[in-house]
């Protein structure tokens, strides 16, 4: 059986979309073949962080109660470090997400009078109610607690501006904030290499600024981490890249080891910080999770290859192109028109092996600022190294794909996306 019969009757895809596909997976064969060499190089580093530290069978078990003397997390989080060049880490399934390790990061280093700096302009929106740029008074923003908070906005071609930067540090300027990934908007991800010119700017200026960078997304993309290239601490989530799939939760913080204690006693209370906390038996994903990541992130980026190739062939813009350098796994298609970045989203979930027969829809998220629609038939709630698709519904009418455990499942779930634009009438 032909593969375009194989594909029409099972998700009736045109023939001609599966011959496209094909070109356009031949057109990508270089891009892939850089994609794999660096996810060889990250394997390698995790695999000697995980032999150094004498990783086995007995760090899998379960601890309950308050978790003291857990060898298997001590483990799992020196393993985190090393592997992240980083001198501490703190890896926990009981962070709930991203957002929660970032904010573990800033309200544990930030004191009254202190100001956090961003240099990559507004912050992903579930980042503002933090900061107090947006939301009530009173809510236990850094805003209430009398930390103030200010931007520096991106050149018009989307880079760092690192001139302003050396104009914009004051006095009490604790933390410069960069967030790596795009976010919900159409710029390039921050590269290891800006991260380092920004710490070497700051650095030059006020050397005791603390260099933080919200690293989602971005983990074992390149060779470096941003803890590798002059950062003082980052966060990131487990159940994007670097729970390979299988962690059911959590997130972690790695960095400087004082700044890592910082986020530990507000995880938990000063005096107690990473020393307590019961793994519940979830060492063993995690540690297996971490292990997957640099190969299913490289899938991940794979699908997205093709994705930004395919729809460039079709007519659109998307961010970046097909063979651009990336430093995170997202890619951005954007469709201007609200009709069609919804139907794209149901396409995706209707390639879906969880939940195919959910038609996601717009509707209001906390934390986010207009309706969003996501897509996301996911073995774990939210999982975004699964693959998925969000769109917040304003203008330019962007959908950000991101994730994928195994390229074919990506590329089937873009071609799904495709014909659901046909089938609408709604393709360029």
């Amino acid at each position: 059986m032909e593969k375009s019969d194989i594909f029409h009757r099972a998700f009736n895809i045109d023939s001609w979309l599966v011959e496209l596909a094909s070109r356009i997976e031949r057109k990508c064969g270089d891009v892939f073949n850089e994609i794999s060499e660096a996810s060889e190089y990250n394997l390698s580093k995790v695999i000697h962080a995980m032999q150094e530290f004498n990783v086995s069978d007995s760090h899998f078990g379960a601890s309950t109660g308050y978790g003291y003397n857990d060898r298997g997390r001590e483990v799992l989080e020196q393993v985190f470090a090393r592997a992240f060049g980083a001198e501490d880490a703190l890896v926990r399934h009981q962070i709930t997400c991203g957002t929660h390790a970032i904010a573990l990061c800033l309200y544990g280093i930030l004191r009254p009078g202190d100001e956090i700096l961003s240099v990559t302009g507004k912050p992903y929106d579930t980042i503002e109610e933090i900061t107090g740029i947006r939301g009530e008074k009173g809510t236990g923003s850094l805003r209430d607690y009398g930390v103030t908070y200010r931007q520096i906005e991106l050149t018009e071609d989307g880079r760092i501006d690192y001139c302003l930067i050396e104009k914009s540090i004051r006095h009490n300027t604790k933390m410069v904030f960069v967030q790596r990934s795009r976010g919900y908007e159409l710029r390039d991800p921050v590269t290891i290499d800006e991260i380092r010119k920004v710490a070497e700017t700051v650095k030059n200026i006020k050397p005791d600024t603390i260099i933080m960078v919200d690293n989602c997304y971005g983990e074992f993309v390149e060779k470096m981490e941003p803890t590798e290239a002059g950062a003082d601490i980052m966060a990131g989530s487990l159940i994007k890249n670097p729970g390979g799939g299988l962690a059911l939760c959590g997130g972690y913080v790695a960095g400087r080891k004082e700044l890592v204690n910082l986020a530990a006693y507000r995880m938990t209370v000063p005096g107690l910080g990473g020393e307590v906390g019961a793994t519940l038996g979830q060492n063993r994903a995690l540690f297996q999770g971490f292990f997957l990541a640099p190969h299913t992130v490289a899938e991940s980026l794979k699908g997205a290859v093709f994705a930004s190739a395919l729809f460039e062939e079709l007519g659109y813009r998307t961010c970046p192109a097909y063979n651009e350098k990336r430093s995170d796994i997202i890619q951005a298609i954007c469709f201007e028109n609200p009709e069609a970045v919804v139907a794209f989203c149901q396409g995706i979930q209707k390639g879906s092996p969880v939940d195919s027969f959910v038609t996601p829809v717009p509707s209001e998220m906390p934390g986010y600022d207009c309706p969003v629609v996501m897509a996301a038939g996911a073995f774990v709630q939210g999982s975004s190294i699964e693959l998925s698709a969000d769109a917040p519904m304003r203008p330019p009418y962007t959908a950000y794909l991101q994730g994928g455990l195994v390229y074919e499942h990506v590329k089937l779930g873009v071609l799904c996306a495709v014909q659901e634009l046909i089938n609408r009438k709604l393709l360029k």
